[in-house]
């Protein structure tokens, strides 16, 4: 009797010990921003298996680029596969709607979004939140920069009427103001519109020296095409939402001359040597090319490889103090993920911290120009 017990208790603690890590990922597959989500799954693809000898499984979700279902997938994905930690999603309103999910249930969320508010101001819930694609704040700096060096007075603004467009507005508009950059238009428009003539022509009539796109993926396409459509010749600023092929794509002719901030990882190999993340970014590139053909690699896949990159720093340290499936394996998790310090990765080099869940500064930026249908290093 004691032998069979013990036997049992024995194969109960070797199952444990063999317990997976689970990774639940919703991303945006299809929908308006299939563009940015495609390029995410296919990277989660080449994620690791394996971290610190134990296996690794990825439960992926398509969300299609809709709200309600970004949360449905997250609920699921905690309650029916137990998963130990989010990836998700692709959109800054995605990503933001998941952030109470993932608190009630305490379990780890890495967006792949852009808005600072997934991750900012801290507090109870965001204490269970962190993210991989640069802040709004930080890439608005990055244009604004740009318009002052190259003498730009006069900036009209047009964005999607959602959180990612409101957030490039809030962001930009103060930075603007005091750079001394006069706003003369502030335009919206929804990620499904077809045409946005209307408010193009309120921009035409403003006259100005330069127009900023707060849009992302293939729809942010629609307001440029309109610009050069109306004969505008002003220089037109697009943000790192774009940072695609599909969107040269589909913007084809009409994006030459266009200007971006980007992370590093669009344009590794024109990076200078001595640049931090040349060799991380490099490496990604490389396996995404072997697996999807060169050229095909773009931002936001590496926002998907970078939150990879994470949890391969973070889950052996949570290892040793908890085994998957525990409510305590994904409190250490998320504590070793808020200690992460000097990763080397696709976008930039992180240092998070209790009060910072993004963790990047200027290394992950660069300034790209759109030639001849190419990213362009700006120098």
């Amino acid at each position: 009797m004691r032998k069979n017990m013990l036997a049992a208790a024995l194969a109960s603690l070797a199952t444990l010990a063999q317990a997976d890590i689970n990774v639940g990922v919703t991303l945006s597959a299809t929908g308006p921003a299939a563009s940015l989500g495609i390029p995410e799954k296919n990277t989660i693809a080449l994620l690791p298996t394996s971290i610190g000898g134990q296996k690794v499984n990825y439960i992926v979700l398509d969300d299609a680029s809709d709200t309600t279902t970004a949360v449905k997938n997250a609920r699921k994905l905690i309650s029916e596969n137990k998963v130990d930690l989010i990836i998700g999603s692709t959109t800054t309103p995605n990503s933001l709607a998941m952030i109470d999910v993932a608190a009630e249930n305490e379990t780890p969320m890495i967006a792949m979004a852009a808005s600072a508010r997934i991750v900012e101001p801290m507090d109870d819930k965001r204490r269970w939140v962190f993210k991989t694609a640069q802040n709004d704040a930080h890439m608005a700096t990055a244009i604004v920069e740009h318009m002052t060096n190259n003498a730009v007075k006069t900036v009209a603004y047009i964005g999607f009427s959602d959180a990612y467009g409101e957030g490039w507005w809030n962001e930009f508009s103060k930075l603007a103001e005091v750079r001394k950059i006069q706003l003369v238009g502030n335009e919206r428009f929804n990620r499904t519109d077809t045409t946005v003539t209307g408010q193009i022509l309120k921009i035409l009539a403003a006259k100005p020296d330069a127009v900023l796109i707060g849009g992302a993926g293939t729809p942010a396409a629609l307001p440029q095409k309109s610009l050069k459509e109306k004969g505008y010749k002003g220089t037109i600023y697009q943000t790192h939402g774009v940072a695609n092929n599909d969107f040269l794509r589909v913007c084809g002719k009409d994006c030459e001359g266009t200007v971006l901030p980007t992370g590093p990882v669009l344009i590794a190999a024109q990076l200078p040597a001595d640049n931090p993340v040349k060799k991380s970014a490099g490496e990604y590139v490389a396996k995404y090319e072997a697996a999807h053909g060169k050229g095909s690699v773009n931002a936001f896949g590496g926002y998907a490889w970078d939150a990879g990159m994470l949890l391969g720093q973070a889950a052996p340290v949570a290892l040793k103090k908890a085994q998957p499936g525990s409510r305590e394996f994904r409190a250490a998790l998320r504590d070793a993920l808020e200690a992460t310090k000097n990763l080397a990765a696709a976008h930039g080099v992180f240092n998070m911290s209790a009060s910072d869940h993004l963790g990047l500064d200027q290394r992950a930026r660069v300034m790209v120009r759109i030639d001849n249908g190419s990213w362009k290093l700006a120098r």
